[in-house]
């Protein structure tokens, strides 16, 4: 009997901003697959009776490659009624959900998207912030940040001055990270903002600018950076006042890191 393999985002980690087709997937699969970005929070939510595998990577350590992968979603797909590939944020934003449906596709499985809230919009969410603010941004560039001379090198000829830049997974480093965005051309005064753990209850905002970026101490993964005139200094203290007067849900615990 063959099944169905559902690409589920999970968001950024709170359970609340999972969508209600996510949510009620998880409590009738019978498999799930999940990525090490899931939070514990999410995976609570998964049916007792399902059998739960963890295929994600953190530190560069992999319990899996790729293809072993998408060689268990085709073999529980054949077998099994609901699969869940449970993916951090969005599964088609840095998710590889492309190779996983090219796997299914071939052996004919059937297979459904379900979107989630991506750890951009969690993030800007988190610092309270506008990702397209029409007063400063007319444009969002998402990427990640390759390190080395094997790392595909980013295309800057679509950043401007209005453009908001949101680089995932920034890694340990900062101070790579500030001489390649410095090198690139952007100011060094533009304004930017850390988010670690958006949207659960570890998350840390840290506002910076690309000049004192080098010196910033590491936040915890999974870590996000904004980069753009949306990550202000007036946006940061608005967002700080607001943390720490008027924010009423205690079930979070934001820490802003000025």
């Amino acid at each position: 009997m063959s099944g169905r393999v559902y690409l589920v985002g999970a968001g950024p980690g709170d359970p609340e901003l999972l969508t209600l087709k996510a949510a009620r997937l998880l409590a009738g699969a019978d498999v799930v697959l999940h990525d090490a970005l899931v939070s514990d929070a999410v995976l609570a939510m998964i049916s007792p009776a399902a059998e739960i595998i963890n295929v994600g990577k953190r530190a560069g350590h992999k319990l899996l490659t790729q293809d072993e992968i998408n060689s268990l979603l085709v073999s529980y797909g054949q077998m099994r009624a609901t699969v869940v590939r449970l993916k951090g944020g969005d599964p088609a934003i840095f998710g590889r959900a492309g190779e996983e449906i090219e796997a299914l596709r071939k052996a004919g499985i059937e297979y459904e998207i379900v979107p989630g809230i991506s750890a951009a919009f969690g993030a800007a969410a988190a610092a309270g912030i506008s990702l397209t603010d029409r007063r400063v941004a007319s444009q969002i560039l998402l990427t990640t940040f390759s390190r080395g001379i094997d790392g595909s090198p980013m295309d800057w000829g679509c950043v401007t001055s209005t453009t908001t830049l949101v680089l995932y997974m920034p890694g340990a480093d900062y101070a790579e990270v500030s001489e390649r965005l410095l090198e690139g051309g952007l100011p060094a005064d533009l304004p930017c903002v850390i988010v670690s753990h958006a949207t659960d209850f570890q998350q840390q905002v840290r506002w910076s600018s690309l000049a004192r970026l080098a010196s910033e101490e590491r936040l915890p993964a999974p870590a996000l950076l904004i980069v753009g005139r949306v990550a202000s200094r007036d946006v940061a203290e608005i967002s700080a006042s607001f943390w720490g007067a008027n924010r009423r849900d205690s079930g979070l615990g934001q820490t802003s890191v000025i």
